[in-house]
């Protein structure tokens, strides 16, 4: 690693990056980033890492989900809480089912840059730059609001610091006590098809919690307070860099932006600048990998992203679409298993599948989302494999994004609530369905 800096992603190609006016004013914003505290610890990142290595070797299972790009003004106490409980609900649904502990990891604070296809958008024969997240422009389409602006980094840093500060609040007041899940209970759950068997899961939980304290003759204080960490797509490279930190006592750089920043799968190349920054520092990373990855492209990958074979330090997070995980996942096992290399796999059967209705709305199928998940176990389990965790993008809201599920959403009931502005995502009903849907699959 002694090639390696903070800095020296910017002698490599770099896509999805921004496109400033003025370097001067973005180097000012990145140098004020750089004296700004961390918003999170080394300790909390090796502890992290600690319980991924876990669940590489089936001992726990990761469930990482949250939006597919926050916006600033999602930093409100309503919108934050409702991620948190439905986060909650799932994990309690895994672990009554699982048996094993369940890791919570939410794409939230610092999920604020997306990647797009084109650089720029063009209405009406208007062309503008392309939205990239609220980290670097607006979503409005006028030539204010698209311009990239390097303060909107600190804004960002700004708004996950606020998002922190109040997941950490809840957390050591008890919102997160296992004994006390009646708490997480979103406002509309009642009315959803699946509230009966969410609720005789939470009472079988709790005769189960009680049953343990009064054989133990004490209360278990590790269930009065739940860890969350959080994760975001390490996308805007120079807003990484800027909070890429060495900490006192231990050896390397770490990225205090966010427990476990990933890689997406379209910059994933070997020799760009996400691969050459994510390699040097000491958090555990992820990246996308999917159908048009080659053998030897998946192989190089952990070599670089892992090489001294670290438990917890990589995660495969595979996207293949219900079609396609048949003919592609094997081969990239077996490809990954002949670097003898220790990995955890996880899925994300949301970015495969996701297709437009008639009506011009991008729209994911819940029928096709869960054939993927239940596929991916199939085949893991197949050849020797452990496939360690789950990758949603969803939300607490009551939206309708994605069609299908318990309630039988259709193409044309999508606009009641549609509010995404960039992918769709599992309203709580759906991603309680299909927490409750990993259960039943993992029993068979």
């Amino acid at each position: 690693m002694g090639d390696w800096s903070p800095s020296s992603w910017q002698q490599r190609p770099a896509k999805q990056q921004a496109s400033y006016p003025s370097a001067e004013a973005l180097n000012e914003v990145l140098r004020q980033l750089s004296l700004l505290p961390p918003l999170v610890t080394s300790w909390e990142i090796e502890a992290l890492k600690s319980q991924l290595a876990a669940a590489a070797r089936g001992e726990a299972f990761l469930l990482q989900g949250g939006d597919c790009a926050e916006n600033f003004g999602d930093c409100t106490s309503e919108i934050v809480t409702n991620k948190l409980k439905i986060l909650l609900q799932m994990s309690l649904v895994l672990l009554h089912g699982l048996n094993k502990k369940v890791i919570r990891v939410g794409r939230i604070a610092g999920q604020y840059a997306k990647p797009r296809s084109d650089d720029t958008e063009t209405r009406g024969g208007l062309t503008l730059p392309s939205y990239r997240g609220d980290l670097v422009n607006g979503p409005d389409f006028t030539a204010a609001e698209r311009v990239p602006d390097p303060v909107r980094l600190l804004r960002g840093y700004g708004r996950a610091a606020m998002t922190l500060n109040f997941i950490r609040a809840l957390s050591d007041c008890g919102f997160a006590d296992l004994h006390h899940p009646e708490n997480w209970d979103l406002d509309f759950v009642k009315h959803a098809a699946l509230a009966d068997e969410y609720h005789r899961v939470v009472d079988s939980l709790a005769k189960s919690l009680r049953f343990m304290e009064t054989l133990g003759g004490t209360s278990n204080t590790e269930l009065n307070r739940v860890q969350f960490f959080t994760s975001h797509e390490g996308l805007h490279l120079h807003y990484e860099q800027a909070l890429t930190r060495r900490v006192p006592n231990r050896s390397g750089y770490y990225n205090l932006s966010t427990h476990l920043p990933w890689i997406g799968y379209r910059t994933a190349e070997t020799d760009g600048a996400h691969i050459e920054y994510f390699r040097g520092i000491q958090n555990p990373v992820g990246v996308k990998v999917g159908a048009g990855m080659s053998d030897d492209w998946l192989q190089e990958l952990v070599e670089r992203l892992n090489p001294h074979n670290e438990p917890g330090k990589l995660i495969l997070i595979h996207r293949f679409g219900a079609s396609n995980i048949s003919e592609h996942l094997p081969r990239l096992i077996n490809a990954v298993q002949r670097t003898e290399k220790e990995v955890l796999w996880i899925s994300d059967p949301m970015h495969g599948n996701t297709e437009t209705t008639t009506s011009g709305y991008k729209t994911r199928d819940f029928a096709n989302i869960l054939s993927e998940l239940e596929q991916a176990f199939d085949i893991h389990k197949e050849l020797g494999s452990i496939l360690g965790g789950v990758h949603f993008e969803l939300t607490g809201d009551d939206v309708t994004e994605c069609i299908g599920g318990a309630r039988g959403l259709d193409a044309a009931g999508l606009e009641r609530a549609y509010k995404t502005q960039v992918d769709p995502r599992l309203n709580y009903e759906q991603a309680l369905e299909m927490a409750m849907a990993i259960v039943g699959k993992a029993d068979r």
